[in-house]
């Protein structure tokens, strides 16, 4: 890595510089499995250092409550146009901070607290804002949840279905944080349309496989769309709504004024720019590798014992549950960490253990992909994987520090985006 990649900052504030400096030495030298993070190129990290940063600009193109806005407008109408050409939807809001004030956006235009929402358990690999209970979304509606059958990790439309016509929701969410299979959006819309309730398909992981043509749109079924922006899109921390026109109003009157005051302008300059990253031929490229690399990947983990749930993957992630490895997630978790590999610990579906000490482990494809990774390299990866859980087992720290020295070793053949490099 470079000494000085901000010399700005490292005048100004050298403490902080070193922690960036820091940071982007450890990006750089591990391999990044968690399946939410990613790298942005450096076009989207210029984007969001811009002085856009400097403008307040509370409302929408033509409708602002403060002047001086020419550029700004610009700037958020093609961010906009870019989202409704690369998705194929009538109307986006490219303003929510995040992904969970999007949806939060969603119950304020749809729904009044206490009514009737359903979403994917957590545990069964849900999110925390489809009405779980310590989120506000569980606090302020009533919640109740769907799963995952115990006998093979897929959802159950019967039962789902059942659950839809016997609770009557306002909103049906579909979607989660740890789905390895394909979303099956016309299902899902079929069961809202029966029930009356409107369909929310939260497709945050996958927005950049849907972009790229590896997964199916939820465009024609679903009433909402919401998204974040990085992850496998590969833009800054932001989040879009996207509906079709008869929910526009709705949708922009919840997210301002309902929820947010002015947007953050630099990030949505650089989401423009990963939206117009994400309509070129290469990105779609890379969404389809970024599969192929998953399903490469869980094939030479079942060759090697891992219990996968639902026996593979069909998008980007990978849910492993380390029961019959006889080694927790959260332990594994961390002494891959020390070996150089990046995973998050995680709970799997009818996990007898609780979710701050887990049975499983979650890991995903986007950023390796990023970085030029192959299908050629899923095996090593897997092996790893296998000596890294193995050595979390037997306390061997040297195990983790040759896996270390062996994953530096590769990532240094392979830049990632965005990175410094010497």
């Amino acid at each position: 890595m470079t000494k000085n990649s901000h010399p700005s900052l490292a005048a100004t504030d050298p403490e902080l510089a070193a922690l960036v400096g820091a940071e982007e030495r450890l990006q750089a030298e591990t391999l990044r499995l968690i399946p939410s993070e990613n790298y942005v190129s450096q076009a989207v990290l210029e984007a969001a250092g811009t002085v856009l940063q400097n403008k307040y600009s509370e409302g929408y193109p033509g409708r602002r409550y403060y002047e001086g806005q020419q550029n700004i407008d610009q700037v958020e109408l093609l961010a906009i146009a870019r989202a409704k050409a690369l998705f194929g939807v009538e109307h986006a809001n490219v303003q929510p901070y995040s992904g969970s004030p999007a949806n939060l956006a969603v119950y304020l235009a749809f729904a009044e607290p206490g009514d009737t929402v359903m979403g994917m358990a957590l545990p069964m690999g849900g999110h925390l804002t489809h009405g779980w209970g310590v989120s506000a979304t569980g606090k302020w509606f009533r919640g109740v949840q769907y799963g995952v059958r115990q006998d093979t990790g897929l959802i159950d439309f019967d039962e789902v279905r059942e659950l839809a016509l016997k609770e009557r929701p306002k909103l049906i969410f579909c979607g989660g944080t740890a789905l390895p299979r394909t979303i099956d959006f016309a299902a899902f819309a079929e069961i809202a349309r029966e029930a009356g309730a409107v369909l929310v398909a939260d497709v945050a992981h996958i927005a950049g496989l849907i972009a790229g043509g590896a997964h199916p749109s939820p465009v024609p079924h679903a009433d909402v769309i919401s998204t974040t922006t990085h992850k496998t899109l590969r833009g800054p921390r932001g989040a879009m709504l996207m509906c079709r026109e008869e929910h526009a109003k709705a949708i922009d009157k919840a997210v301002f004024p309902g929820l947010q005051g002015g947007p953050h302008n630099q990030t949505t300059a650089a989401m423009a720019v990963a939206l117009l990253e994400a309509s070129q031929p290469s990105f779609r490229t890379y969404a389809h590798a970024v599969v192929a690399n998953a399903q490469a990947l869980a094939e030479a983990l079942l060759a090697r014992g891992f219990d996968l749930v639902s026996g593979g993957t069909d998008n980007h992630l990978i849910l492993m549950d380390l029961t019959p490895k006889d080694v927790p997630g959260k332990i594994a978790a961390k002494a891959l960490d020390r070996a150089g590999i990046v995973v998050n610990y995680n709970t799997v579906p009818y996990d007898p253990r609780k979710p701050f000490d887990p049975s499983g482990i979650r890991i995903g494809t986007p950023s390796l992909t990023s970085r030029g990774l192959g299908v050629e390299h899923m095996p090593a990866v897997a092996d790893w994987i296998d000596r890294g859980v193995t050595a979390a087992g037997t306390g061997d720290e040297d195990a983790l520090a040759r896996i270390r020295a062996e994953v530096a070793a590769l990532m240094a053949d392979f830049p990632a985006p965005g990175l410094p490099t010497d």
